[in-house]
């Protein structure tokens, strides 16, 4: 019920004229044919937002997911999952606008673009597993801080006290420290505000993997390389399927970008067409992340073979090259500070859309407060400020009880890759060019629909195994490493 109403808040919020087809007004003014703020996005911000979302905390657990999937099916799920992934978006971004590709009314989320193009049912479908992996990712993004952080904090005990030295510590005041960063940053109100945010992550995103990606080079060509097999980690281990589903899974988790599409095509200027634009910075976006993807995945494993840790700078530790390890690990903690917003963004913007439409004579959820100290002016909403820091203390409290890096990837891979990356955005685009039904196209979307579902399905179950034994072998809120 609640997801049924949310898109009455966003027609009635967001879609200010009366007419089915908006006249393209205001283009040399201050508002787009809708009636808001002019956007000014281009192609390069959108690519920006893309790189943000995509080359984040996946990247570092693609190696270890090609050490237990071996080269052959390592590197033949890699390229089947983002393939799929950037197919499917290229589609998705001709559902901006409905029913007219150029002239149609404005889709503003995900969720609008699913109810205009199938309907009421998948609307629902759709709105709770795009919030629910939304939430769920700012969990996987708040451990992946914290690992680097406590990696920064144990290469300064390395250095200080000697290779010797176990140097555990505590992930908790990291956790906390980042939670309290992203509820500080969550306060900005509107989602093209954070265009800076998301260039300097996109930035960092490119330095911390071509760290990782030069360090495991670099240990290759030295000849210090570890043993790689085609088929992976020992296949006589009673382990061994059940990690192989989660790598699977973990290669599904690094492909979300799609999540927010809709969010990052809304920022670009009308002209040229949205669809346009937006598919050239898909494509390029896309490329990018494959060609980075594939980097670090196969120079991760050729580097250390089966002993591939989880998290690929881990294994750099007890190298010399020390300074450079910390300078990647804090590349990316500031890169996920900037995905963490970008991702969390529609679920702040839909809450409060529904506050404001619930009880729109409230002065706590709806008024602005303007603050000023000196020079700097900026307004303070009291349920804004209340809703999104309770938001971000309950994901840090989930991130510190829940600190298993991969299996916790590979279920959130799991639970977005093919409802949210693959099968809805092939069934709006089968809607959209009225595909018939037992047509070869039609038959070849729905296989590839298929086989994702097999692939989701069997990274939910390697993931809940982890997780599973990780939890039995655990104890609340004392994790060291």
């Amino acid at each position: 019920m609640v997801i049924t109403v949310l898109d009455h808040e966003f027609q009635n919020e967001l879609c200010e004229s009366d007419s089915e087809y908006p006249p393209k007004k205001g283009e040399d003014g201050e508002v787009d044919d809708d009636g808001k703020p002019k956007r000014t996005g281009t192609v390069w911000t959108a690519c920006a937002h893309i790189i943000t979302t995509s080359i984040g905390a996946g990247v570092l657990s693609l190696a270890w997911a090609m050490a237990q999937l071996g080269w052959v099916a390592g590197i033949f799920v890699l390229l089947f999952c983002t393939f799929a992934a950037l197919y499917a978006a290229t589609l998705l971004t001709d559902c901006y606008r409905f029913p007219d590709l150029v002239t149609g009314k404005r889709n503003y989320s995900y969720m609008e673009a699913v109810e205009a193009y199938l309907g009421g049912r998948m609307y629902k479908f759709c709105g709770w597993m795009l919030y629910l992996n939304l939430a769920t990712i700012g969990v996987g993004f708040t451990i992946t801080t914290a690992k680097s952080m406590v990696a920064i904090q144990k290469s300064n005990c390395h250095r200080k006290y000697g290779g010797d030295d176990p140097c555990m510590f505590s992930n908790i005041p990291h956790v906390v420290g980042f939670g309290i960063v992203e509820i500080l940053l969550s306060q900005l109100p509107n989602f093209h505000k954070l265009s800076w945010l998301s260039k300097l992550a996109a930035i960092t995103s490119f330095g911390y993997a071509s760290i990782g990606i030069g360090l495991s080079l670099s240990k290759i060509l030295t000849g210090h390389g570890g043993k790689t097999s085609v088929a992976g980690v020992d296949p006589s281990s009673s382990d061994k399927i059940w990690r192989m589903f989660a790598a699977a899974g973990d290669v599904a988790f690094a492909c979300s970008y799609a999540l927010v599409l809709f969010d990052i095509q809304d920022t670009l200027k009308s002209l040229p067409p949205e669809n346009k634009v937006m598919k050239k910075a898909v494509s390029i976006g896309g490329l990018i992340m494959i060609i980075f993807f594939i980097m670090c995945s196969t120079s991760g494993y050729a580097a250390f073979g089966d002993k591939t840790p989880e998290n690929l700078l881990a294994g750099f530790g007890d190298d010399m090259a020390f300074w450079l390890v910390d300078l990647a690990n804090v590349f990316i903690v500031v890169h996920i500070v900037g995905a963490y917003q970008v991702l969390c963004q529609p679920i702040f913007r839909i809450v409060e859309l529904l506050a404001r439409r619930r009880w729109p004579k409230s002065k706590f959820i709806n008024r602005e407060n303007p603050i000023r100290f000196g020079k700097i002016r900026f307004n303070i909403n009291m349920f804004r400020l209340s809703w999104r820091t309770a938001y971000g203390v309950v994901v840090t409290i989930v991130a510190i009880a829940l600190p298993f890096f991969s299996d916790m990837l590979a279920l959130l891979g799991a639970i977005g890759y093919w409802p949210l990356i693959v099968y809805i955005p092939l069934e709006m685009h089968i809607a959209q060019k009225k595909i018939g039904k037992l047509t070869i196209r039609w038959f070849g979307l729905h296989l590839l629909s298929f086989l994702c579902l097999l692939l989701s399905l069997a990274a939910a179950s390697g993931a809940i195994h982890g997780l599973y034994k990780g939890l039995n072998a655990y104890k609340l809120f004392q994790f060291k490493e």
